[in-house]
This record gives structure tokens, sequence and C-alpha cells, in this order.
């Protein structure tokens, strides 16, 4: 290290982020190694720790009546359990060379350096925010973080009128449509691709857009905005796009999220080509013995195309803070990568997707083949069965799966995770087939839907091969 200390052998580690990957490595080297051993220091420059980014849309929707039940553990909870954490502390520099990071209290200005000896950079993620006139102005709303989240709300509470204008249709997007219909709004989705949900392929995001269609949400498709309006207040009043304009009391970014990786940048350490941090199966910083990263700032392994990835989910989050915790802590763990399993909702409409889209098989040089299929969630025959549709990819000469999609009502999205197993241990399509899952009328009809979709492509497969 290149400074030295006088405070005898025990280790300092210093953790940046406070939410789902610092805590739980915080947490998970503290379980292992006791106060004497280690001292812990974490900086958050929010006001809040260990939240459910996820659970925003649904508290704005009242689904979840308020913001306190999504913080799983509060900042009094982390320091009893030995974590010097300071909050409203925003780190403002990595110097690696000096062992040492600065950060500035928001409130006061004040600034000062804290050495560590290990380090872990949980960044996260930030809601990409197009260049664009009155893009910043009141009324535009990100939902990245509890703040964003009550900010939003006190817009609503607040608005003249009942017209939202969401921009983007991704998961943020979709969510957050559904979120302002229950709360009374007209909502209009402007969306820069052909089809609603860019991580399905078009034909299955098609199901999507007229499911939305059904709750009233107008859905404009293959429209780029321009611009936002702003009123004589200087507050967002309408969306434009080349051809249209659509008037709007509140405005939600849903375009997605970049990894948050200034600070890692400006200290010169490397990142991937989706700028997030690149790190070694123990989520070690690629070239520093002494610095670990995850959460939504790294760069993942897809387990299905072998690229590397940014995929921004809770799921994985508090995987890598395991993993980081456990080896900070003397362990031994690894991250070995994912497959891309998501899934979400509209309404009573399910999505769920897991490895690798159509698109991306091509891109990355497979060759393959694709079915779709209608089923039902339940017997036929028995009351609730609702159509379902699946649609599966198979590698053409060796028949493994690369992928699947899942659109339906009741049962579809955890169905998908039978794929993402099958896709984590490369499996077959025909081997999937055997597959001996779980089978009475009020859960499936004999055959379930994904080995229905499983039998079809590995007999696409065979009549391609002969």
């Amino acid at each position: 290290m290149g400074m030295s200390r006088a405070r005898g052998t025990r280790e300092r580690l210093v953790v940046i982020g406070a939410d789902a990957a610092g805590m739980s490595a915080a947490s998970q080297a503290r379980r292992l190694r006791g106060p004497g051993e280690l001292e812990i220091v974490a900086f958050e420059r929010g006001h809040f720790t260990s939240f459910s980014a996820c659970g925003i849309p649904y508290w704005v929707g009242g689904h979840v009546p308020e913001r306190d039940r999504l913080v799983a553990r509060t900042p009094e909870e982390h320091r009893e359990r030995g974590i010097d954490l300071r909050m409203r502390s925003e780190v403002t520099e990595i110097d690696v060379a000096g062992g040492r990071v600065r950060a500035r209290d928001v409130e006061s200005g004040a600034e000062s350096w804290t050495p560590y000896d290990k380090l872990v950079i949980a960044t996260g993620a930030r809601p990409v925010r197009p260049d664009l006139p009155g893009v910043d102005a009141p009324g535009v709303h990100g939902v990245q973080t509890l703040d964003d989240g009550q900010a939003l709300l006190d817009t609503l509470t607040r608005a003249r009128g009942r017209r939202a204008v969401v921009v983007g249709a991704g998961y943020i997007g979709v969510e957050m449509a559904e979120a302002l219909i229950n709360r009374g709004y007209g909502v209009t989705v402007v969306n820069r691709g052909a089809e609603p949900m860019s991580t399905l392929d078009p034909d299955m995001g098609r199901l999507v857009h007229e499911a939305m269609e059904g709750l009233g949400i107008t859905m404009v498709n293959d429209a780029e905005v321009t611009a936002v309006r702003t009123d004589d207040d200087g507050r967002a009043c309408a969306v434009l796009t080349a051809d249209a304009q659509y008037p709007a009391d509140v405005v939600v970014l849903g375009i997605g999220v970049r990894p948050e990786t200034s600070l890692a940048a400006a200290a010169g350490l490397p990142l991937g080509g989706h700028g997030g941090l690149l790190t070694d199966r123990a989520m070690r910083v690629r070239g520093h013995g002494d610095i670990w990263a995850g959460g939504d700032c790294v760069e993942v392994l897809d387990l299905v195309s072998g690229q590397q990835r940014h995929i921004a989910l809770g799921t994985h989050a508090n995987k890598h803070g395991q993993v980081i915790g456990t080896n900070v802590g003397g362990g031994y763990a690894t991250f070995p990568g994912v497959v891309g399993t998501a899934v979400s909702k509209v309404c009573d409409l399910e999505i769920a997707r897991t490895g690798l889209r159509e698109k991306d098989a091509r891109r990355v040089g497979l060759r393959f083949e694709a079915v779709t299929v209608e089923s039902t969630s339940r017997a036929g025959y028995y009351p609730g069965a609702s159509p379902m549709t699946v649609k599966m990819l198979a590698e053409r000469r060796t028949g493994r799966v690369l992928g699947v999609q899942i659109v339906g009502r009741e049962g579809a999205a955890k169905r998908v995770d039978v794929a993402a197993v099958a896709l984590t241990a490369q499996m077959t399509a025909e081997q999937m087939t055997a597959l001996d899952l779980g089978y009475a009328p009020p859960f499936s009809p004999v055959w379930d839907p994904v080995l229905v979709a499983a039998r079809k492509a590995a007999k696409k497969v065979q009549d391609a091969g002969t």
C-alpha cells in the first residue's frame, strides 16, 4: 500500500455505494471478520440504503403503500452491525496509487480523504437522460432511486391535469405506464422501437403492445422524442416527436440505464464495451488485487453467447455482494455469469425471457431454428386456463437451447425459470423434452408449454439436419 498506518493490524474496507451490492458485500465481510480485524467504512450520496429500486413502480402505482417497505435495512441497522456508514457523502475521487478515496459531504461541501486496504466499488447505474431541450425541466422524472420515486409522487399529487407521457417501453417504461394508469392518468408511451419490450423479439413484443392498448395505454412506436416543451412556469407540458406532440402533466423517462462508472474511469480502472467495470470471476477489478466491484456498475459474462453484457438487476447485485464480501472476508467465492433471465408484467399480462433473442444469436454468429407455440397455463378443461405463447431458439447443428420468451396471463413468468436452468446446464431441446416437470390439471397441461416448444424445436433441428 502507498500509505503507512499506525493502526496496528486492523484492515480497512471502504465501500462506495450503500445499496444492494455494496451493503451485501459489507455485511458478508462483517459476518466473516469481526470489528477487531476489519474496519468497514461505507459512503452513500443519497438518503437511503439497501432499497429495492425494482419496487418503485409498484410503490408509485399504489400496490406498495409506503416507501419504507422498500428499504431492506436502514442506515441505523447497518451501523448496529459495526459498519461506519456515512450518508449524504459522495466519493469524488479514487486515488488508486495512494490507496485512498476523497469524499464530499453533500450538505456542507466539506471534503476529506479516507485511506483503504480494500475497496469495493458499487456505484450502480444512472438513468439514460437524452440530451434534448427541456429534458431537465420540472415534471420530467427518471426513476432509479427512492429519492426519484418520491419526487415523482410529489409531482403526481401537484399536477394540474391527469396526462402522462412515458418515454421508452422497456421494463421501467412498461411498469411505470401501468403504475400511472392505476393512479388514474391517461398514459401515452413513446417508443423508439417497432414494438415495446425490445428485450423480446418483435413478434413477442407485439403481444405486449396489444395488451397495453387493451388497458387504454396509447402506444406510439417507431417514434423519436425531439424535445420536451415547457409552459410559462418552465414546467414540462408536452413531449414532441418529429411529426406530433403529446400533452403531458408529467413525463417519465424509461429509456434504460448505463453503468455509473465515471469515478472508476477517472481512476484509470478497466471498462468494457458497455461502459461497465471489468472484473474476474471473484468480482475483483481486473489487474487490481485490492479493488472489487459489483452490481449495476459492472459487466458480466453471458453464459449463452460467451460475451460481456451489462444487466442491471437486483438479483445479480446481491449475488455480487455476497461473492465480494466472502472474498474480502478471507473466504473464496465466484460469480460464473448470467443467462439473461428477466420477468415483468403489465396488469395481468406476464412477460418473461431468458437467453438470446434472434438478433443476439445472429450478432454472435450462431445459426439457429426458432419455433413459437400457443398453449395454456393449465389443462384446457380446468377453470381459469388462459392462453400462453412460448418462443424457443435452438442452435441449428447441436440443438442446444439458446433462448426462450414467454408471454401469457397467469403462470407465464415463473415458467421461464425451467428454461433458465436448461440454458445454464447447456441442455439441448431434445434433452429438455425428457424433463420430469410437475404436472396436475390446476398447474399445467400434460405437456407443459415450455416442453411443447422444446419438442417442436427438437424436431425442427432434426429436420434441418436431414
